[in-house]
């Protein structure tokens, strides 16, 4: 088990507070971010209230991650589901985040908050994730939430050069 430290992300993106709480909160703003490298997601349901459910589909679709997947037993295609539990415009999100995907694990639940700063260079995001119910697995969840991160640095970086 995780030694119970909270993990703080935190990134400055060169966009108003406004567009990127819409990466972060809308169907195609997540779908454009949201996944890590080599994989896609697919917003099935956003209740964007406290007590809402987002629900999404993550599938691996390079090869790397299709033989890491099959190779640890997981399907392809995991579906997760997060619930809100604030939902602040513009300032803050947080959610709870279910985890039943994970083989010989019982199901759990562990919190996200990110809370949106505007700043000088535009907006400063700072997420906090509980730790997973091992050291390996919440490795992996900051890895992933980190390259999401880039990835929506690097969206962010594409739509202001057009």
């Amino acid at each position: 088990m995780s030694d119970g430290h909270e993990i703080t992300l935190e990134r400055t993106y060169a966009a108003s507070v406004e567009d990127v709480w819409n990466l972060w909160t809308t169907k195609a703003g997540i779908e454009s971010w949201w996944a890590p490298d080599g994989f896609s997601v697919e917003v099935r349901k956003l209740e964007l209230e406290p007590g809402g459910e987002l629900l999404y589909a993550m599938t691996a679709t390079a090869p790397a991650q299709v033989e890491f997947m099959q190779g640890a037993g997981l399907q392809l295609t995991t579906e997760s589901r997060k619930t809100y539990t604030e939902v602040v415009p513009g300032k803050r999100l947080a959610y709870m985040s279910l985890v039943d995907f994970v083989p010989g694990v019982e199901p759990y639940e562990f919190a996200t908050t990110v809370d949106f700063h505007p700043c000088s260079e535009g907006v400063r995001t700072i997420e906090t994730i509980e730790p997973m119910h091992d050291d390996e697995w919440t490795q992996r969840l900051v890895m992933g939430r980190a390259n999401e991160l880039d990835n929506l640095a690097k969206l962010i970086g594409r739509r202001a050069a057009s």
